[in-house]
């Protein structure tokens, strides 16, 4: 496996591969790599011949007070990970090569809408700076594939909207949540939790699960099922940001016809934010 640092490294390497005729994907990560990251590698195997991952923690997508300063940051052990899922290129830039001219006079791409709601809401700028920095990887890797995970379902949204809105020839593709044993979705933020969290935490994909057979058994007072499965987090212990019910297409308010649901949920646990999300076909 490669490992680059440079713009010019990468492009030089990703050229070589592309007169050869091999096909490119992606996929972006902010390092200390999981389960659920490395079956996103797995999968970009399916869909190209070379696989490129990025690590980069990007400061843009963190709101102010938030958890940049202490998100866990593994390097050698990701890529030690890494060359076992047999990555073909890691790419480490720092943060002057991705905004040459500072983050704060930085080039900013921005979906309206989808990014405002649910996550946005809670995070204000959140999905400018994963936007932004999705789209200068796509600037530097130009990749025929790139590859995210459905556990943060409205930022694979918001990523398809960006890449159709500005015609870009990359198809994305989404990999399944990994879960562990008690159905909690595995997260670099995980490791927040205390013993005690970690016992409480997979009640969050359990609230989704009965709120999803209750809207399979026919159930549609879509106001009512959010305002209790928010009551049912709270009295776990959780300090819920939202609990809601969209369409799965757009994420917008669903009507009784609606056959494609998705149900979302952010929630506090201590130190830790989850999130979580389960999808409904009637």
């Amino acid at each position: 496996m490669l490992v680059v640092k440079s713009r010019q490294e990468l492009r030089d390497r990703v050229r070589e591969w592309r007169q050869k005729g091999d096909h490119i994907a992606l996929v972006p990560t902010m390092g200390n790599l999981h389960d659920g990251h490395l079956s996103l590698i797995d999968l970009a195997r399916e869909h190209a011949e070379r696989v490129v991952v990025s690590v980069f923690v990007n400061p843009t997508q963190f709101e102010p007070g938030g958890d940049f300063e202490k998100y866990p940051r593994t390097l050698a052990t990701d890529k030690r990970k890494l060359k076992r899922a047999q990555a073909d290129l890691l790419f480490v830039p720092d943060v002057e090569t991705m905004y040459p001219f500072g983050t704060a006079d930085a080039t900013t791409v921005s979906v309206p809408k989808l990014r405002d709601d649910l996550c946005g809401a809670f995070r204000p700028g959140h999905f400018d700076g994963v936007t932004s920095v999705v789209g200068r990887l796509f600037g530097l890797v130009l990749p025929d594939v790139a590859v995210f995970g459905q556990k943060d379902y409205q930022q694979q949204l918001v990523i398809r909207r960006m890449v159709e809105d500005l015609h870009w020839p990359v198809r994305i593709v989404s990999g399944a949540t990994v879960r562990e044993a008690d159905g909690l979705a595995y997260s670099s933020r995980n490791q927040y939790l205390t013993e005690d969290e970690r016992r409480i935490a997979p009640s969050l994909y359990e609230v989704l699960q009965k709120l999803g057979r209750e809207l399979q058994a026919g159930k549609r007072e879509f106001r009512q099922l959010e305002d209790q499965a928010t009551a049912t987090l709270a009295a776990k212990g959780f300090s819920p940001d939202y609990v809601a019910i969209r369409r799965a297409v757009n994420l917008q308010a669903p009507d009784r016809d609606t056959d494609e649901l998705v149900i979302l949920a952010a929630a506090r646990l201590g130190s830790a934010r989850l999130i979580d999300n389960l999808v409904v076909e009637i």
